[in-house]
């Protein structure tokens, strides 16, 4: 499965990016333009695994719960 790198705009809008085969290219790959934007950037960089690409924007679409915080 590839690795997919999206950038995620406000209103949730997403950008395909790149797309790699291992972990390690796309994780540089996105570090690197992390890097590159202005400290006040509103867009995020994203990694995401999943079969396709349809597969990888329907994850990052999903509204997640927060984990524990503390002494719960």
């Amino acid at each position: 499965m590839p690795y997919y790198v999206f950038a995620v705009q406000p209103l949730g809008l997403l950008q395909k990016l790149a797309e790699f085969n291992a972990f390690k290219d796309a994780s540089a790959h996105a570090k690197a333009l992390r890097t590159a934007q202005p400290p006040d950037a509103v867009v995020r960089v994203k990694v995401m695994f999943a079969d396709n690409q349809l597969a990888a924007e329907d994850q990052l679409s999903q509204v997640r719960e927060a984990g524990p915080t503390g002494d719960e």
